[in-house]
């Protein structure tokens, strides 16, 4: 009887070398991919989840492809197990991975799960007692394999049934990547893109945008999150915040963002930026939108400048002074 395993591949070289060695004992396996708006690890022209979709149709095993969802980001807001450097709740993320893994276990019949994870290689959740905690907390103690660290933990369910040769799996770890380097040529496994992976909630700068999101929502959306990586970010009022684009793809992008109500502005009198008012669009915010706008444009300081605001496809001309200078803008910058 083949055995099955459900695998957390993200496209980057550990996972996918976790695959690839059940695949060499001839273990089916099927991928689970998770989107998640901070995800930094990008290719030249794909994301992580092209990548895992690649590497899916390339070892001819099925994928599916999940959104993190807005209970991840509650997890976010609140770890249990708290931050690392930034915001980034990386034991509670692998946490709550896995217990989506044992969900789709469940319904898909397969056998046990596996993991691209290396002991050592990251600081905060690949300790050994952080890992003991992710299997235990997850509700998968017996059925998570690591094949790439396997032979650095008590054997799992699959190893003593038999249904994986503990010999054949491996013993790395630590932060270098020399044995996966070697791996990967020894199993014929190339044009992996980001083998490190990356997660905008562990850098510093992105923190301040992040928080800024939780303390001035009524309710959590993934929108709010994902447009965090675009533009220039200006709070105004309790709920509302302006994005100014930095380029015309930038400019398309919020356009398509705003929701129904939410207003986009711009320069009527000159080449300008696109501001996205998103929020509340009460005529006093709308009018500091407007000037915030302004010191994107060549409008004369000092002086009346016309800006068109868009609601819901009608474009309405809006006469503002502009006199926010730069000082006064960055005080309202995120």
């Amino acid at each position: 009887m083949q055995r099955k395993a459900i695998a957390l591949l993200s496209g980057g070289l550990d996972s996918t070398l976790a695959v690839k060695v059940m695949l060499e004992q001839g273990i089916a396996v099927e991928a689970l991919n998770f989107t998640s708006p901070f995800c930094t690890c990008t290719g030249k022209n794909a994301g992580c989840k092209s990548e895992a979709v690649r590497v899916a149709e390339e070892f001819g095993i099925p994928i599916k492809v999940m959104n993190k969802g807005v209970d991840y980001l509650e997890i976010v807001r609140n770890p249990k197990h708290g931050y690392g450097k930034g915001m980034n709740p990386c034991v509670d993320c692998r946490i709550f991975l896995l217990q989506k893994a044992k969900e789709y276990l469940e319904e898909s019949g397969a056998d046990f799960v596996i993991t691209g994870e290396v002991l050592g290689q990251r600081p905060m959740s690949q300790r050994r007692d952080t890992l003991r905690i992710i299997e235990r907390d997850s509700g998968l103690e017996g059925l998570l394999l690591r094949p790439l660290s396997a032979k650095h933990f008590k054997p799992t369910i699959p190893e003593l049934e038999g249904w994986v040769d503990r010999e054949k799996l491996l013993s790395i770890q630590g932060r270098s990547r020399k044995e996966q380097f070697e791996l990967a040529e020894e199993l014929d496994v190339k044009n992996y893109p980001c083998p490190a992976g990356g997660c905008l909630l562990t850098e510093l700068s992105f923190v301040g945008k992040i928080r800024d999101v939780f303390d001035h929502s009524d309710e959590l959306n993934m929108r709010d999150f994902r447009l965090l990586k675009l533009g220039r970010h200006f709070r105004i009022g309790e709920r509302t915040k302006v994005i100014v684009g930095r380029n015309e793809a930038e400019n398309a992008l919020l356009e398509t963002a705003v929701q129904r109500g939410e207003a986009t502005l711009r320069w009527s009198d000159g080449p300008s930026p696109l501001a996205a008012v998103m929020g509340r669009t009460d005529a006093d915010l709308l009018r500091v939108a407007a000037q915030v706008l302004l010191r994107y444009t060549k409008a004369p300081f000092g002086e009346t400048a016309t800006v068109g605001v868009t609601v819901q496809d009608e474009t309405a001309p809006l006469n503002v002074e502009n006199t926010l200078d730069e000082a006064a803008v960055e005080r309202l910058r995120v």
